[in-house]
This record gives structure tokens, sequence and C-alpha cells, in this order.
């Protein structure tokens, strides 16, 4: 069994934790435990519960009236909210439910069948991000297994790659960029999703992967002389100094431009030198990718 903290459930359901706590006085559908020093703390299905709650607080049901539904009405509630939003916001918490039950089953089909609907690109838009962004405060957090988020990672890396392979492009275009991870990153869902997009424009993509030292770039950059470089900051090593590593790729790479993406980038607020850009949100980035066509 997971422990969730009532700010676990605030970040992953957007409901304020005042107003979580004033549900728990008022109605009967949450009951938290306490550890020995009194903080709250919430199992698998008591998550799973507030996760189809928001979602129907979110598109117009009241509280009062949510309260007094069964599981089974809550769930056909759900499902017959027409809102294309609320539906992909019941899909991501699908897979978070899937994720803390374990049920890899249900989170691969899950994929599979908005895959198959949707296409892979809006999958990773629509599905694929969102759900990352909502338990990476999990995963940072500790609160729930590293095997929970190997297991959930290598299935949405295995679909990321399929689709990778399966791209086919109309036009293929002379621009190339090198891919990699620094030393210490091993996150790579979304290096593996930039690319994704570059390759389905047609631009040539070299991938190094991750945990990558910046002398193989180097070597790299130097007999492939690729029009850019690109790397995803998500969670690297403690020992981790981004300024010496923008120190470093400067002095390295010369003027080759280097693209930053990631959790790491969006929380930097020193000044960058021209060489470097930051894409600090997923709409930065894919601008930046449609720039390159």
């Amino acid at each position: 069994m997971n422990a969730f903290t009532i700010k676990d459930l605030e970040n992953l359901t957007g409901i304020k934790a005042h107003t979580i706590r004033i549900w728990e006085q008022r109605y009967g559908f949450l009951k938290p435990q306490r550890t020995d020093t009194n903080i709250r703390y919430y199992n698998n299905e008591e998550l799973k519960k507030i996760l189809n709650i928001s979602l129907l607080n979110k598109y117009g049901f009241k509280i009062s009236h949510i309260d007094r539904m069964n599981d089974d009405e809550i769930k056909t509630k759900i499902l017959s909210i027409a809102n294309v939003q609320a539906q992909q916001e019941r899909i991501v918490n699908a897979l978070i439910q899937a994720m803390v039950d374990m049920s890899l089953e249900d989170f691969e089909g899950t994929l599979d069948d908005h895959i198959r609907a949707k296409g892979i690109e809006k999958t990773i838009h629509q599905v694929i991000f969102p759900f990352m962004v909502r338990i990476g405060v999990l995963w940072i957090t500790d609160h729930i297994n590293p095997a929970q988020e190997h297991l959930v990672s290598n299935i949405i890396r295995q679909k990321l790659i399929v689709g990778t392979q399966e791209v086919n492009p109309m036009f293929q275009l002379k621009r190339s960029g090198l891919l990699f991870l620094p030393e210490g990153e091993f996150h790579e869902l979304g290096l593996l999703f930039i690319q994704y997009l570059l390759k389905s424009r047609g631009l040539r993509v070299y991938y190094l992967g991750a945990n990558v030292p910046l002398e193989d770039v180097e070597y790299v950059v130097k007999y492939k002389n690729p029009d850019f470089i690109y790397t995803h900051l998500t969670s690297v090593s403690s020992v981790f100094s981004f300024d010496k590593f923008i120190h470093q790729s400067l002095k390295r790479f010369g003027s080759v431009p280097l693209i930053i993406s990631g959790r790491l980038a969006a929380s930097y607020e020193k000044k960058i030198p021209p060489q470097i850009h930051f894409k600090r949100s997923l709409q930065e980035v894919t601008e930046f990718i449609t720039s390159l066509v």
C-alpha cells in the first residue's frame, strides 16, 4: 500500500488541501489515517476515490450530490461527461489508478486504446505528458515506490520508441539535432518525446540517450556537426551543478546552440548566454520544433 499526504492529493487533483480538510469534516467519503505525530495520510483507495470525486466536482457536480453516490454511480457519471478535456483527465486518472495498483495490463491497455483512437502524438500531448506532470511530484518525494516508477516509465518508453520507429515524414530536411541527457540524468521520457517530434517533422536526429559525459557529446558534435544540441533536465543527481553544466557546455560546444527544457530549465532564474536557449514549457518546445521546419 502507498501512503499519500494531503499535499500529494492536492498536487494530483488540483483540489486545495484546505478544501480537502473541509470535505473530510462534512462528508464521509474520505477517512484518512494519522501518523504518530498526527499527520494525515491516505491509502490507494482514498486516492482513487478523490481523483474521481474531484473530476466530477470540476465539471459541475456538487459535493453533497457526489457524497450520496456509490462507486458504480460515480463511474457512470464520469463516463457520461461529454466535455473533451474531462475525458482526457479521466484517462489520466485511470493511468494514475492503474499505477498505484500496479495493474500494468490496465495501464498499457488504457494507453493502447488512446493510441489506436487518436494516434501516438495526440496521446503524448493529451495523456502521457499530463500524467507525467501530475505524478512527477510523487516521484521526487518518494511517495510512490521506485518500482512503480520504473514499471510505468518503461511502458511509456516502449510506446514512444515504437511510435518513433513508425514515423514516416512527408519530407526529409537537411537540418539535424543531437539529443542527450547529462551524467546523473536518467529520466529519458521527455527526450524520447523530443526525438519523436523532430523525426516526425523530417529532421535527422543523433540520439545519445541518458547519462552521457559531455566529452562524448563533444566528440559526436565534432564529427556530425549538428545544427543544435538538445537536452531535457528533469531530476539530475544531487551533485549536479547547473551553472557548471552551462559553463562546460559553452566551452565544449562552441557556437552550436544548446536547447534545454524540462523542470530544471523552468526553474532556473540566472542570466543565460546567447548560445543557450531555455524552453520552459511544452508550448515553447513545440514552437521551437515548428520553427525548424
